[in-house]
C-alpha cells in the first residue's frame, strides 16, 4: 500500500473528513483491522486564509510546496492537498517536489464524465467559482462548467467561511444552499459540483435534483484506490 500523503488544515473539519473516508475505503476493500498508510500535514489555516484576502498566492504556493516536501520527506508517495481553492497554487506545490499530486480538479472530471453529465454547476469558495483555475481545468476535460450569480457565489462563499469551517451547520443555510443548486440547475446544469472540502457537511444527494459531485469524498476515494493499485492516477488535461 502506497502512503498517502495528506496536506490538510483547510479547514481541519475537512480534513477530518478525509482522514475519516480514506480510512473507510480501506477497510471496505480490505475488512478486518485494515486502515490506511497516511501521513498528514495540517497547516495554520489562519495564516493561508490571510493570504487568500490578501491575494498573497505566491506567498500560499512557497508555503504549501515546504509542507509537501516536509509530507515527502516524512515517506509519503503522492500528495492529497485537502482544499478546493489552494488547487490555484498546484503549479507551485509541485516544483522541486518528487512525489506526483492527486489533482482534485482531476478526479473530479473523471466521476462527472462517467456519468454522463456534460454540463456542472459549481459551488465553492468564492476564489474556486470566479477565478479561472479550476473551471479551466474542468473546461479541458471537455466539461462546461456554470457558476452562480455573484449574489449567490456570495451567500456560498459567506457560509462556508463563516460556519463550515468553523462546524456549524444549521438548517436555514441548508436551505439557502438548496435555493441557490435549484437556480443553477434551473439555468442548465445537469449536474452539481460541490467544489469545496467543507460543502458535504451541510448538503448531500438528497438537496439536489440533479447528480451531485463530493469533491471531497471523491478525492479520498481515488486517492485509496491509486495507494491500493486499484487505479492509476487520473490524468491531467493535455495542454
Amino acid at each position: 500500500m502506497k502512503v498517502i500523503g495528506l496536506l490538510g488544515g483547510m479547514s481541519w473539519e475537512s480534513s477530518a473528513e478525509y482522514y475519516r473516508l480514506v480510512n473507510e475505503r480501506v477497510r471496505e476493500f480490505r475488512g478486518g483491522y485494515h486502515s490506511a498508510h497516511t501521513v498528514l500535514y495540517s497547516v495554520d489555516f489562519a495564516e493561508i486564509e490571510a493570504m487568500q484576502a490578501e491575494g498573497r498566492w505566491d506567498d500560499a504556493g512557497r508555503e504549501l510546496n515546504r509542507a509537501a516536501r516536509g509530507l515527502e520527506a516524512a515517506g509519503a508517495d503522492f500528495v492529497v492537498l485537502c482544499t478546493n481553492t489552494m488547487h490555484k497554487v498546484a503549479e507551485q506545490l509541485t516544483d522541486g517536489l518528487g512525489i506526483p499530486l492527486l489533482h482534485l480538479a482531476d478526479t473530479t472530471a473523471a466521476a462527472i464524465k462517467a456519468e454522463n453529465v456534460k454540463r456542472a454547476g459549481l459551488l465553492g469558495t468564492g476564489f474556486t467559482m470566479a477565478q479561472p483555475f479550476y473551471r479551466e481545468r474542468l473546461a479541458a476535460h471537455g466539461l462546461d462548467v456554470l457558476v452562480p450569480n455573484e449574489e449567490d457565489r456570495e451567500t456560498v462563499h459567506r457560509i462556508i467561511y463563516d460556519e463550515l469551517v468553523h462546524g456549524v451547520v444549521t438548517d436555514e443555510s441548508r436551505e439557502r444552499y438548496r435555493e441557490i443548486i435549484a437556480r443553477i440547475v434551473d439555468a442548465g446544469a445537469d449536474g452539481v459540483i460541490y467544489g469545496c472540502t467543507e460543502i458535504e457537511l451541510l448538503v448531500g444527494p438528497e438537496d439536489s435534483p440533479v447528480p451531485t459531485f463530493p469533491t471531497t469524498r471523491l478525492h479520498a476515494e481515488a486517492a485509496v484506490d491509486y495507494a491500493l493499485g486499484k487505479a492509476s492516477l487520473p490524468s491531467a488535461p493535455a495542454r
